[in-house]
């Protein structure tokens, strides 16, 4: 008889985990809420365009990278459709204040070079900086896929230091710094806060090798799913978790909106802790963990702007693009001020198949605190009054104005846009405020921001973007985790590493 795994929620950190475990020999039972899988790498269609929901620019999927490594260990990166940034141009940041424009190289020798050319006086700090990045990866062992002690993290005297004072150590020059933490955006970073050891993943994964999937990230989570299905598990999707029934801190099944019940084994959750805990009886979890997990800041949301272009109006870009306002509000750009918004956005033409000159479509993504939709938040999609709809239209007509003035003609080409807000995040992934990166990493308090796998319930773990790390890299690393808990410590690893 094959053990049995319950996974709730269909996410990217529940799919990696059931494949992994389902490679292992246990039986798996996705249980997800919507309609479609896939938590951050679910894509929807509008008006028969395809857009992405969170999953825009990928990281390790070059040749010996984590990814390429562990998908095909997985046995399915040939079955994936992506396609690499252009190795001379990266990532470009514009800045509103004077026009200019970094286009920044892959590779860390290119990547490199081209910073010390448009800073020459800082040449030796660049390279300082450059190499400390890389060596504070070196010490990651899963991030390298090998065991190492036991835990994620090795680390030196500098590992925990925030991002912002790390670059600091190293550049004195202001504009050179808000540079450098272009990325800290779209990892939910804060000054003073966010430890380096993630600010250095990131930009390493990517420097290495970034990429997209061609035609939509949905096609992992659909290969995810056919690993779990292949090997004697099921996939089930549109019908919530409602209720996990715990007693004396075991659970002993897990009922749905249709009032179908599982048992397993083992159960693992992939939602957010305050979504975990609202799913449980009183008592299923001490009051004290319960608070102290309550208790953890959430990264901020996103107002994104969804576009499409009228044929032949805009060409292809093979990057992401980032925009900011000036060059002392990199870090600021999680707070809101509607007369200011916004401050700065990262935007990006997905290929599509077939891809030629011209691009089909385009995803703006504007970091967002939930305040600003706080008035909002006992609406349902579909019924949020007309000054919902307003604020809307305000914001979105502010970012397209921004992008008319760095790209003229822009508004002209648009055949059709929409928006969302943190609310739609909040409702479609079913997380807490909409945070878009999960719990956040603090230096000053490391304890209280980790949260660990192991939970007070004997046989329920968890995964996913809250545990330890987020995005299409520290995901699957959580995972691997997760499923070496129940497997055994280095299992895993030890196959992958064989990958080269």
């Amino acid at each position: 008889m094959k053990k049995t795994v319950i996974v709730i929620g269909g996410g990217m950190g529940g799919l990696f985990t059931g494949a992994f475990l389902s490679k292992e020999g246990f039986k798996v039972t996705i249980l997800e809420k919507n309609a479609t899988i896939g938590g951050g790498l679910q894509c929807f269609k509008r008006n028969g365009t395809s857009f992405e929901t969170g999953m825009h620019i990928l990281g390790g999927f070059q040749p010996g990278g984590t990814l390429n490594r562990i998908c095909t260990y997985l046995g399915i990166l040939d079955k994936l459709q992506m396609q690499f940034t252009d190795v001379d141009a990266m990532d470009s940041i514009i800045y509103g204040e004077d026009g200019r424009c970094y286009t920044l190289p892959g590779g860390k020798e290119a990547f490199t070079n081209y910073l010390k050319e448009q800073f020459p006086a800082e040449a030796d700090g660049i390279q300082q900086y450059m190499d400390a990045l890389y060596s504070l990866c070196e010490e990651i062992d899963l991030f390298n896929l090998r065991n190492g002690k036991g835990h994620l993290f090795a680390h030196n005297d500098l590992f925990f230091m925030p991002t912002d004072k790390f670059i600091a150590r190293y550049v004195t020059n202001g504009r050179l710094r808000e540079l450098l933490a272009y990325m800290s955006p779209m990892y939910g970073g804060v000054a003073g806060h966010t430890p380096v050891y993630i600010h250095a993943m990131i930009n390493v994964l990517y420097i290495n090798g970034s990429s997209q999937f061609i035609g939509g990230s949905q096609q992992l989570a659909d290969c995810l799913a056919d690993i779990i299905v292949s090997n004697g598990g099921q996939v089930i999707s549109g019908d919530a978790v409602s209720h996990i029934e715990v007693c004396d801190r075991i659970v002993n099944r897990v009922i749905t909106q249709s009032e179908k019940e599982y048992r397993a084994d083992w159960y693992i959750s992939d939602v957010h802790p305050d979504t975990l805990f609202s799913l449980t009886s009183d008592g299923a979890f001490p009051k004290s963990y319960v608070n102290r997990v309550r208790s953890i800041p959430n990264t901020y949301s996103a107002f994104s702007v969804y576009l499409k272009f009228k044929p032949e109006t805009q060409p292809y870009v093979n990057h992401p693009c980032y925009y900011q306002a000036n060059y002392e509000t990199v870090w600021q750009l999680g707070n809101y001020d509607e007369a200011n918004f916004p401050q700065g956005f990262m935007y990006i033409t997905p290929p599509s198949h077939n891809q030629g000159p011209w691009a089909e479509r385009m995803i703006v993504n504007c970091v967002m605190p939930f305040d600003p939709v706080r008035k909002w938040e006992h609406t349902t999609v579909g019924h949020r009054g007309a000054d919902y709809k307003s604020w809307k239209e305000r914001l979105m007509n502010k970012v397209i104005d921004i992008l008319n003035t760095l790209h003229p003609g822009f508004r002209d080409s648009i055949e059709m846009v929409f928006a969302s807000s943190p609310l739609t995040i909040r409702d479609y992934y079913g997380v807490k405020d909409g945070s878009l990166y999960g719990h956040q990493w603090d230096c000053e308090n490391m304890i209280q921001s980790q949260m660990p796998i192991v939970t007070k319930v004997r046989n329920l773990l968890l995964t996913g973007q809250n545990v330890n790390l987020h995005g299409i890299c520290g995901v699957p690393l959580t995972a691997i985790e997760t499923a070496e808990t129940i497997v055994g410590y280095g299992t895993i690893v030890e196959k992958i590493s064989k990958i080269k």
